[in-house]
């Protein structure tokens, strides 16, 4: 049997190692390999991280965003990757989508349906469960804060109406819009849907606090309470 060895990447060309690669020539010079291979730091004892980070790349068929809806359970399927590696990958792809929703987020109006779906679909997009949020505006529609109320199963998540009106209460909010997710692509309203918009209408008006949407979003289509003339 042949044995072929192969270089560890600290007996790369120092040109050619992500890190080294990084510092002169800029972040945009490097791959997403590369960029992965700098998060694991180091490889195995077959395969380099750059070799590990191509073959994790392979199986989410070279998508990032295929990669970040990854669990860390189907992480450690890869051979591989252990529990430090795979929470680093999933880890950095939340700090990008905080940093993308806090970007959103600042000094943001929100005047229309399709501002709810911009604002929304970093925090929605591809996820393999239901997630309740509701975003806080004050009485210029100036976005306050947004908060996840509640995290269920494929088909529904527990919602708690007390702990959104006394987020409501606590920031000053004069307006609340309600947004979830269906994963099953399928956007129209259940009838829990609409009667869980209607509890939430009621309690809100008791405070004085305008119920102003509730938007329904799956990859591709969305459902909107008010243009739908429900609320």
């Amino acid at each position: 049997m042949v044995k072929t060895n192969k270089l560890t990447i600290r007996e790369w060309d120092a040109s050619d190692r992500p890190r080294e690669k990084y510092l002169s020539k800029g972040k945009n010079a490097l791959s997403n390999a590369e960029l992965l291979a700098i998060l694991f730091r180091n490889g195995t004892a077959q395969e380099s991280a750059l070799d590990l980070s191509k073959r994790l790349l392979t199986s989410a068929n070279n998508s990032l965003n295929q990669l970040a809806n990854f669990t860390v359970e189907e992480l450690l399927k890869i051979k591989g990757i252990g529990n430090a590696k795979a929470i680093t990958v999933l880890a950095a792809f939340e700090l990008g989508r905080r940093r993308r929703s806090e970007k959103i987020e600042e000094q943001k109006k929100i005047k229309y349906t399709e501002d709810v779906i911009e604002l929304m679909q970093h925090q929605l997009a591809d996820l393999k469960y239901e997630e309740f949020w509701v975003i806080f505006v004050n009485q210029s529609s100036t976005i306050i804060k947004m908060e996840k109320i509640g995290k269920g199963g494929i088909t529904s998540t527990t919602v708690d109406i007390r702990l959104i009106m006394k987020s409501a209460l606590e920031c000053f909010a004069t307006g609340i819009i309600l947004c979830h997710n269906h994963p099953s692509g399928a956007v129209k309203p259940s009838q829990a849907d609409i009667q869980l918009t209607n509890t939430i209408k009621q309690a809100s008006t008791i405070l004085n606090i305008s119920l102003i949407d509730h938007v329904i979003m799956s990859n591709e289509k969305y459902y909107s309470f008010f243009s739908e003339g429900l609320i």
